[in-house]
């Protein structure tokens, strides 16, 4: 079937379920909340949406422990819920994408509990080692959530590879078994008339032989060797020649430390076997490594980064853009500035929509919602958060190690959405499953909706306007001013039109400075962030401009 990349014209919508709206009052967000708001999502600007996981599951790690992939928990709706939510997209034009957590399992799955037990054919779906002969683990590799990377299963009476939680064991997908299973999930849901998929951690999934130690990575031990593994797209390509290549979809691959050249043997058109690529590279500028290793917010590094994605994957594969998800802090908190919270949020959407590229959008992103810093550390809900907090920096005093959390934590995004004034912010009538952030009365969306200046009608603006420009989507990109550490001014250009884009990230007013060769008396203002336009940026002021032939 011939790849018809509908998804180069879309903006998506991410959902993390239990925490975007409440439909049956039991606390927990689920799907009967989201059939209530598609038109709002739509009302965005947005044309699909991307659920995070809302298989049934333990919970472990918010829903990325999966117990069973082929039905819907019942704590969100269950099928019934589910299809009248895909029916409702698709009435609309709007597209479903799920997640898809293939690199491991919960551990209360039924292919890990015969596994476990060497039930065949399920004994080699997971990775199993004894311990050494001097009683040590298999290897030195590292979780990324929790201490070292091997549990020991008193059952089976030997240690199972988890590279995330401990009830989180990896999948063994050198088995072809395993591939099987795999593709039976992906046409399960794709015949059921689910528009693609975001592949979780994907680049994980293969293995090298011998499980080596790894003497090199500081932290993190091991992520060198399985980290675009030795098979890694032998088994990509298998499951598009086997699965994708018959269906109208599109998928999306979830990529840590990965950067365009590599991205590119993935992604590209011609001989790639996904269609675009989550990377953190623009989501780094403010870590070492990762995000419990903080450093001042960087622009330059951010910059750097959009700018790379830009220019090395033009004319051979499509960018994924964007800003926040549901596995980073809030991005005004991080990136803006809370004393300029709308100004920057503008600014924020401003300095990544007109970038080519399909953008996304997470849930409360469009409202400008705010890090969560609660007081107790046993407040935090996040696995990562939780252990981090327990067994990281230690050196530091309890209020410093709270403190990063504040900044650093994955929790911050996944407070409810914050719908209105009213009690738990209109997101549920009962008790929330989760904290609501206090500052749920100044920040909300029925709020928003009342003020024509607010964060959320401009997303709607700034959503329509980038859509109705072919430049955004033909145009070449280039970066001005690359040095400056306040201000990311880029070009996209083709023939016919020239857009400017100019954004300022100080909070103190600056002059405006163009690039040689933009005649702003020739330009069109196409949008703006601030209600004047002179030859002063304010404080994170952004402006569009357009020329047309």
């Amino acid at each position: 079937m011939e790849r018809k990349r509908w998804y180069k014209d879309m903006v998506f919508y991410q959902i993390w379920p239990r925490s975007f709206k409440d439909g049956d009052g039991d606390g927990m967000g689920d799907l009967w909340g989201v059939l209530e708001k598609l038109d709002y999502i739509q009302s965005l600007g947005c044309d699909g949406i991307w659920f995070s996981p809302i298989y049934p599951s333990p919970g472990a790690d918010c829903g990325y422990d999966i117990a069973d992939y082929m039905t819907i928990a019942p704590e969100f709706g269950g099928m019934e819920a589910f299809r009248q939510v895909l029916d409702g997209l698709h009435q609309r034009g709007m597209k479903l994408i799920m997640d898809l957590v293939v690199n491991h399992t919960s551990d209360e799955h039924e292919w890990f509990q015969k596994s476990r037990q060497r039930i065949e054919p399920y004994t080699d779906y997971y990775i199993w080692r004894p311990a050494r002969p001097d009683g040590k683990l298999p290897n030195n590799w590292d979780s990324n959530f929790e201490g070292k990377a091997w549990t020991f299963d008193p059952v089976r009476q030997e240690y199972y590879l988890h590279l995330f939680a401990v009830k989180q064991p990896d999948l063994n997908m050198d088995n072809p078994l395993v591939r099987e299973e795999v593709k039976k999930i992906l046409r399960h849901w794709l015949d059921m008339g689910v528009d693609g998929f975001r592949e979780d951690v994907i680049t994980y999934i293969s293995k090298p032989d011998g499980l080596p130690n790894d003497h090199i990575f500081p932290i993190y031990k091991g992520m060198r060797h399985y980290n675009h593994g030795p098979r890694i797209h032998e088994y990509l390509a298998e499951f598009k020649r086997d699965v994708f290549d018959h269906y109208d979809c599109f998928t999306l691959a979830e990529a840590p430390l990965v950067w365009p050249k590599r991205a590119l043997k993935y992604i590209h058109e011609e001989r790639g076997q996904i269609d675009m690529m989550i990377q953190f590279q623009c989501q780094c500028a403010d870590c070492l490594f990762t995000d419990y290793l903080p450093t001042k917010f960087s622009l330059r590094r951010m910059k750097r980064a959009f700018s790379q994605w830009q220019r090395k994957l033009s004319g051979q594969a499509w960018n994924m853009l964007y800003i926040e998800n549901h596995d980073h802090p809030r991005i005004i908190s991080r990136y803006g500035s809370e004393d300029f919270p709308t100004e920057s949020g503008k600014t924020l959407a401003v300095s990544y929509l007109f970038q080519q590229g399909t953008p996304f959008l997470y849930q409360g992103q469009e409202i400008g919602m705010l890090n969560w810093r609660p007081e107790d550390p046993e407040m935090y809900e996040d696995v990562q958060s939780r252990y981090q907090y327990t067994h990281a920096a230690l050196n530091k005093s309890p209020k410093e190690r709270l403190e990063r959390l504040w900044r650093c934590s994955r929790d911050s995004a996944r407070t409810p959405v914050q719908w209105d004034s009213s009690e738990n912010a209109g997101f549920t009538t009962g008790k929330p499953w989760f904290y609501v952030n206090p500052n749920y009365k100044q920040i909300n969306v029925a709020a928003q909706e009342k003020d024509p200046d607010s964060l959320l009608n401009f997303y709607r603006k700034a959503i329509k306007l980038r859509k109705s420009l072919p430049v955004v989507r033909h145009g070449t990109y280039r970066e001005y001013f690359a040095r400056s550490g306040k201000r990311y001014v880029y070009s996209r250009e083709m023939e016919g039109q020239r857009l400017l884009v100019v954004c300022s990230f100080s909070d103190k007013p600056m002059k405006l400075k163009m690039p040689r060769g933009f005649d702003l008396s020739k330009a069109e203002l196409i949008l703006q962030t601030h209600p004047t336009a002179t030859d002063i940026l304010q404080s994170y002021e952004s402006r569009v401009y357009l020329w047309e032939k």
